[in-house]
């Protein structure tokens, strides 16, 4: 994508100066109401949440070592797998992508000096660190022990763990969703720099507007799901408990029609950061753009639709199980469309195997998987013989670390010298991609087949045949952790250390690399005006020979 320029209403700033430069103080960062100061400090948030629901998966894995219960008792146990969930689910893989690198990007991919509502921005901020806190809080009071679920009425009634000071966490970060998918659908609609049409914003841009509508839409339904279950907890009233005239089944139904549609709060954007990464590493445009930009507003409306499928146990109608599971396979067509054309645009590209690029091949495989496995679990047949065993956990993680968390890393090691201004080292973001993609396989495939040979989740004691396969995963997830921690070393390293680089290290096409890398405070010094589609890659690489 190429731009003119045209002169700002406002003056410009010195070229010399960024983001980073305007202020070093505790103030300037805890006050700012810059975009990219907000992306970085939900960056250092979320890397702690990651750090503490990865040392409650290393706790499961290591009582998994051996058959017996010897390291936890079963209500600890429940404790560390639940808070695992909590801190993974609502403080890392929902807000990761969205909060750190759509706040980032985003105005810089339209053109514009900050999000529409900059001050919203940072509230936004401030309650997910609210939430946050308040989890870590009910983590050291002794935890929660119903599942990241909070299944009814047990959560409501009948445990005597920290349930309502984590629901209280939960219901206010999800606040903060809603207030950034607010502002990212303002910006979006509002901002757009001159000549950036619809059907000239980056796939990342399409992404990110589908997964706001989703947080708009769903988030106030589980909010209000998570204040009913308060409301019973604390007054007795009969809302799920059958003890006090409610229905545990109508938990069920409000929870999963927000946290289904969540599934794609944090996948959407993933394919977002991958549709830009494999366009420049291929020197391509994306195979059918226009089918890709629409396939994630399908999957948007699509996955309201499919809640039920995680019911099929539960006593529903089997008519409406029947519609569920048509829907689900519904649902997996926009998301193969997408992984379709990725391919097609890796066919006969000129393709660099640069960190990025390795990632998102990584990305491709694995997810293919987790979606597949995800249409065994739409039918019925099938889903009530592995309901509730290892291999609903394998396919959860194939979606969401095989998905979520590779592209996350994919998008920090794109983006991570546009964000600096400094390179890594390339070697070492090499090596540890190869590590993550290994030890991902090692821990989560053998959990396949252990939940079809019937090994249940949730428990910490199983049979002794069960263990090879077991022993298997956690050496698995020590080689994982290891391919998580290594980036964190190298890139911690590359702030102070790492080679300086120019605005656009990747030759890349789009808004956010005609701009200095760090950008300056106001992202540009003039307003772009886009004359050209996204990608336009093909005309790049003519206008270089």
């Amino acid at each position: 994508m190429t731009t003119t320029t045209a002169p700002l209403p406002l003056q410009a700033e010195p070229r010399e100066d960024n983001y980073v430069a305007a202020g070093y103080g505790l103030k300037s960062w805890l006050l700012t109401v810059d975009h990219k100061r907000i992306a970085l400090l939900y960056l250092m948030s979320i890397t702690v949440f990651f750090c503490l629901g990865g040392l409650f998966a290393l706790l499961i894995r290591l009582e998994l070592l051996t058959p017996q219960g010897d390291l936890f008792e079963s209500e600890i146990y429940n404790r560390v797998f639940t808070m695992h969930g909590v801190f993974m689910v609502f403080f890392f893989l929902i807000p990761s992508i969205p909060a750190v690198f759509g706040n980032f990007l985003l105005p810089l991919m339209l053109g514009a000096r900050d999000v529409a509502f900059p001050k919203l921005n940072l509230l936004s901020w401030y309650l997910f660190m609210t939430g946050g806190l308040l989890a870590m809080i009910a983590m050291m009071t002794g935890g929660v022990d119903t599942g990241w679920t909070f299944y009814t009425p047990y959560s409501s009634t009948y445990t005597n763990s920290q349930v309502l000071v984590t629901a209280v966490g939960v219901f206010i970060a999800g606040f903060a969703s809603i207030l950034t998918g607010v502002n990212f659908i303002a910006t979006i609609h509002k901002m757009r720099a001159p000549g950036l049409t619809w059907f000239r914003m980056p796939l990342f841009v399409w992404a990110h507007y589908a997964t706001s509508l989703i947080m708009v839409l769903g988030t106030p339904v589980v909010a209000v799901t998570i204040l009913l279950v308060a409301i019973e907890r604390l007054f007795h009233v009969g809302i799920f408990d059958p003890a006090l005239g409610g229905d545990p089944i109508l938990f069920q139904h409000l929870f999963w029609f927000y946290s289904h549609p969540a599934v794609y709060i944090m996948i959407l954007p993933a394919m977002g950061v991958m549709s830009e990464i494999v366009s420049c590493f291929t020197r391509k445009r994306i195979f059918g753009y226009k089918v890709v930009a629409l396939s994630s507003l399908a999957i948007a409306v699509l996955g309201f639709l499919v809640w039920g499928h995680h019911m099929f146990v539960s006593g529903q109608s089997i008519y409406a199980g029947l519609v569920f599971s048509l829907l689900t396979m519904l649902v997996a067509v926009p998301s193969a469309i997408k992984v379709f054309n990725w391919l097609a645009t890796l066919y006969r590209g000129s393709i660099k195997f640069d960190t990025p690029m390795l990632y998102a091949l990584a990305f491709i495989g694995l997810f293919t998987i987790g979606g597949l496995t995800g249409v065994f679990l739409g039918a019925l047949a099938l889903d009530v013989h592995v309901h509730d065993t290892y291999f609903i956990v394998a396919h959860f993680h194939y979606v969401m670390v095989g998905g979520v968390v590779t592209m996350y890393l994919g998008a920090l090691h794109f983006w991570w010298p546009k964000m600096i201004g400094r390179m890594y080292p390339t070697f070492l973001a090499k090596v540890a991609a190869a590590l993550v993609f290994i030890g991902f396989n090692l821990t989560f495939f053998p959990q396949f087949l252990l939940g079809y040979l019937g090994m249940p989740r949730r428990y910490h004691v199983y049979p002794e045949e069960f263990q090879v396969l077991n022993v298997l995963s956690t050496a698995g997830a020590s080689v994982l952790g290891f391919g998580f921690l290594l980036p964190l070393c190298y890139l911690l390293w590359s702030i102070k250390y790492g080679k300086k680089v120019e605005s656009n290290p990747w030759d890349a096409c789009g808004l956010e690399w005609t701009t200095t890398s760090p950008p300056p405070k106001h992202n540009f010094h003039d307003v772009p005006v886009v004359e050209e589609e996204a990608y336009d890659y093909a005309k790049r690489e003519a206008l270089r020979v």
